[in-house]
């Protein structure tokens, strides 16, 4: 299961049913989950842990230091979960001292080529980035969100759970959840229904979150006011909770 010409080092930790093939390169600190795959000339450094049943194709760079001037060799982390494909021409850094030392990847997601995870990013789970779309350092995306090709997330930025950002949009401030980004310096141009209903969203739920939406994009109200009226006319629908406790927890504050 491992190609003679790989480079592996001794004290590398590999899961049983481990492929590995030509030329891959894997480092000390490195763990491989059962039944992951590397391709051809991959690479894997650092401390990283991987999880089970991922597959990292060929020339895939994981583990490599940040592209941080700050970084000076401290000891930090990449965590990547189960079920993840991570394709060709892919890089993900180590996080960094400052940003809490941990880059974290969830489970089931997809990075088509030419992506980049800079350091300190926290992806949740089933997120898919398509053909080189890029986040900077210490970004968040939560589950199920859609970066388009040639997308951008400014550092420090979040994208909401079920959020669908478009191609080649540059977002420099949070996205909130179920909603859809586009331009450069994106703005939320809607709710991404379609994505709601396909992820089993009920009437009765996808109701309360056109009300949400409504009242903070499209009423003209101060934020804290909007949010205030959510609170009072939608009541505790979770989906709804969470859309507002994504809002009041901006730091950059909300494509608005």
């Amino acid at each position: 299961m491992v190609h003679p010409t790989a480079i592996i080092h001794p004290g590398a930790r590999l899961g049983e049913q481990v492929q590995i093939g030509p030329f891959a390169v894997i480092g000390e600190h490195v763990s491989l989950g059962d039944r992951t795959i590397v391709g051809p000339h991959a690479v894997i450094e650092g401390r990283t842990q991987i999880g089970c049943d991922n597959h990292i194709f060929q020339f895939a760079s994981v583990g490599a230091i940040p592209q941080d001037l700050k970084f000076r060799g401290e000891e930090t982390y990449l965590r990547i979960g189960d079920g993840n494909i991570i394709r060709e021409f892919v890089t993900i850094h180590l996080g960094t001292e400052s940003g809490g030392g941990h880059t974290l990847i969830g489970d089931g997601n997809l990075f088509m080529a030419y992506c980049h995870v800079a350091h300190d990013c926290q992806v949740g789970n089933r997120v898919i980035m398509a053909n080189g779309s890029t986040l900077a350092g210490h970004v968040e995306v939560q589950d199920h969100a859609i970066l388009g090709g040639l997308s951008a997330i400014h550092q420090f930025a979040r994208v909401g759970a079920h959020v669908m950002v478009s191609g080649g949009a540059m977002v420099n401030q949070d996205i909130p959840p179920y909603t859809i980004a586009q331009g450069d310096r994106a703005r939320t141009v809607g709710l991404n229904l379609v994505g709601l209903k396909r992820r089993g969203f009920t009437e009765e739920t996808i109701s309360a979150i056109k009300l949400a939406y409504r009242l903070v994009f499209r009423s003209g109200l101060r934020l804290e006011e909007a949010l205030a009226r959510v609170g009072t006319e939608v009541g505790e629908i979770p989906e709804v909770v969470s859309f507002i406790e994504f809002i009041r927890k901006s730091q950059r504050g909300i494509a608005r």
